[in-house]
């Protein structure tokens, strides 16, 4: 299927998608600060400058759109047109992200990822719910946490 915008158009569109203060970040950091955790954004000092980084429990907190980093999900689509442009471009940021997360690992950080997924769409998740994921995952000693949504095909949460 062709683009429905011209070149000028999507490129207008595309550029327009913002990389930090997204909606499911901004839910995260309300639903964190209002249970009482202070933490930093995007600190350029760690690798893959993650979205919200809480020095007191050495955890960072990715928040990641579907689509820029190819999660398997219902809300993440192949796009139809440049097809080898998009492989290359999300296949890089996949790649590059799990780099960011083995060196934030080796240092000594905890890594957790919630994917808009969870937030957004048939499968998503209480917001509520999400949060207190992520509170009780912080003040664990757990390294890693995976948040998504429920998979529509299975029922199932990932």
């Amino acid at each position: 299927m062709a683009d429905v915008h011209d070149n000028k158009t999507r490129s207008r569109n595309m550029a327009a998608i913002r990389g930090a203060d997204t909606k499911p970040e901004m839910l995260i950091r309300r639903g964190l600060h209002a249970r009482g955790f202070r933490y930093r954004l995007h600190d350029r000092k760690l690798p893959g400058k993650p979205d919200i980084v809480l020095p007191k429990h050495r955890a960072v907190i990715f928040v990641n759109g579907c689509f820029w980093h190819g999660h398997d999900c219902p809300l993440f689509r192949w796009p139809a047109t440049r097809q080898e442009f998009w492989r290359a471009k999300i296949t890089g940021n996949m790649e590059r992200e799990a780099r960011n997360i083995d060196m934030l690992l080796a240092s000594g950080w905890r890594v957790a990822a919630v994917w808009e997924c969870a937030l957004k769409g048939r499968g998503k998740l209480p917001p509520e719910a999400v949060i207190d994921s992520l509170a009780r995952w912080i003040c664990s000693e757990d390294q890693r946490l995976t948040l998504e949504g429920l998979h529509t095909e299975t029922g199932d949460l990932s």
